[in-house]
């Protein structure tokens, strides 16, 4: 009987990270000191006043400070751009890419090609955004429903034009943007992602981050079926727990997701980015939230994950530069 070669393999060990919008009560030096002493492999980098601020003098230096910090400690990064007054200290999240006023919407996107070289200095191997909510003078009161396509109409092409010259800061540096679904948003689910794709002429740089807590809250496809539809644009991955109709982001184990399909799913598309744990309404009890993370995560990827996952990927298989990853 003679011996074949081993089968080709159809998983990939996940990766983990957790967010510092879920440890803005530490110091950033002391968060990443935490991560990487919890065994995380990276972490998922807010954008705002309290770690990096994009916004403050010496970004250059503080930014090459923190490469050198991340590479001592063996941390991976990807760039979030969620923080809340970043840009508005009394609008969350504004202005957006929505934003009416086009002066408005260009420090947004001015905000994101900041966060692209940024993404750049440090390695990082996605950048992250949002489309943000429809705003009052395209979502008020309408008394047809024509009226409220034309206005939603008008919104989708604002974003589309407001994304191109991020897209093309993206497209120039080699690393993805990663559009996330959020409940809420004009772009809110896979089928909006799509949309925005199609509209921009589906660009190399446009990828996908999926929450899959956002998944669990509203798409009509269970999180595993979410990655697999998702896989061939996938470029980052946010997670949590989460119940059905309810956007809150939960701890593990407090939602109704059963994680180890999603984490099967993940490995057997082939996804090597971060996975990062969102929880940035539980910065009070951060550190211990982190501690107890990586664990479950561990847990619920070995329950579900072949017995030869873990064996290294031969050259040439897996994933390839025209996926949009940087190495």
């Amino acid at each position: 009987m003679s011996l074949q070669p081993n089968p080709r393999p159809t998983a990939y060990p996940l990766r983990y990270s957790y967010g510092t919008n879920g440890l803005t009560d530490l110091r950033l030096d002391d968060a990443l000191s935490l991560l990487a002493d919890l065994g995380y492999d990276g972490v998922g980098l807010t954008l705002d006043h309290m770690h990096l601020d994009p916004l403050a003098p010496d970004l250059a230096a503080r930014t090459h400070n923190l490469a050198r910090r991340l590479d001592e400690l063996g941390l991976g990064v990807t760039i979030e751009t969620g923080a809340r007054y970043v840009l508005d200290p009394r609008r969350k999240h504004g202005p957006s890419l929505l934003d009416p006023d086009p002066d408005q919407r260009a420090r947004r996107a001015d905000l994101l090609v900041r966060a692209v070289r940024i993404a750049t200095d440090l390695g990082a191997h996605a950048v992250h955004c949002f489309s943000g909510i429809l705003p009052k003078d395209t979502a008020g009161e309408t008394d047809t429903e024509g009226r409220t396509a034309a206005a939603e109409d008008a919104a989708w092409k604002r974003l589309a034009e407001t994304l191109t010259p991020v897209l093309d800061a993206a497209t120039a540096a080699g690393i993805p943007l990663a559009v996330e679904p959020e409940p809420g948003h004009l772009l809110a689910t896979l089928d909006d992602f799509h949309r925005l794709r199609t509209d921009l002429g589906s660009p190399d740089a446009l990828g996908l981050t999926l929450d899959i807590g956002h998944c669990q809250c509203l798409e009509p496809l269970s999180p595993a079926d979410c990655v697999r539809a998702a896989a061939p644009w996938l470029r980052h991955v946010q997670i949590e727990d989460m119940r059905r109709g309810v956007h809150e982001h939960l701890p593990f184990g407090d939602g109704e997701i059963d994680f180890p399909p999603v984490l099967e799913a993940l490995a057997n598309v082939g996804y090597q980015g971060l996975v990062s744990v969102e929880l940035p309404r539980h910065s009070h009890a951060g550190p211990q939230l982190a501690q107890q993370s990586l664990p479950f995560l561990h847990h619920a990827a070995a329950v579900s994950t072949p017995p030869d996952a873990d064996r290294p990927p031969i050259p040439g298989e897996g994933p390839t530069d025209s996926d949009g990853r940087t190495p």
